[in-house]
């Protein structure tokens, strides 16, 4: 039996992983792994707030292992911290890392060599998949989602905010990933077939910061 660790954003990608994760006989899924920043305490990209991912884990009954970096860390302090963790799952048995990367082949190499000095193995579930029939099957299976970051030079801002849906998907440009897996969107998911009840959430304020569009959204 696998001992798996999901690497968490909190987003679309990270929840349909665990999604087919849980169909295979073989892989006990046993915690989700998330970076946070330390200052906002919110998801890196995706600036989801801690408490928010804190009740996504409890939906899920998993526990949370945070990675705690600063705003703007450093690669070679993020690889400390990532150690550090990786450290943490070898002492809870974990056999292998999951992660919900689509198809860019340097993010995969990264993780793999990021693992290579351990004995623990990547698991990339969704990898090489159509991301049009992807996209359209994390909708049709109930999981919802919302925008919370845009990349305005890719995506106007006011994709910012929506519901990933199929109304969504037919309003983006045909240059645009269904997923965003070039950066042009991030989410949140809010509910899954998996979660023990959705959790309830209502729309906070749309701020431009960096260079980044963001939603942000708020526990109701």
């Amino acid at each position: 039996m696998k001992k798996v660790w999901l690497c968490w954003s909190s987003g679309k990608d990270s929840a349909f992983a665990l999604l087919e994760l849980r169909k295979l006989a073989d892989v006990e899924v046993t915690g989700l792994l998330t970076t946070l920043n330390e200052t906002h305490h919110r998801v890196a990209m995706h600036a989801v707030r801690e408490e928010l991912v804190q009740q996504q884990a409890d939906a899920l009954n998993l526990p949370l292992f945070r990675v705690a970096i600063p705003y703007g860390c450093p690669n070679e302090l993020y690889e400390i911290r990532m150690a550090e963790a990786l450290s943490i799952a070898l002492s809870r048995d974990v056999t292998h890392m999951a992660f919900g990367d689509l198809f860019l082949e340097d993010i995969r190499q990264y993780r793999e060599c990021m693992l290579e000095p351990t004995s623990i193995q990547p698991l990339f579930p969704l990898w090489g998949r159509p991301t049009t029939a992807l996209a359209e099957a994390m909708i049709d299976s109930g999981q919802k989602a919302v925008i919370t970051c845009i990349d305005p030079k890719k995506l106007h801002a006011t994709f910012a905010g929506r519901e990933f849906d199929r109304s969504f998907l037919s309003d983006l440009p045909g240059n645009i990933d269904p997923c965003g897996e070039n950066g042009e969107f991030h989410s949140f998911v809010y509910d899954s077939p998996l979660f023990k009840s959705p959790i309830p959430i209502q729309a906070g304020e749309i701020v431009e910061r960096d260079g980044f569009v963001f939603a942000d959204v708020l526990p109701r």
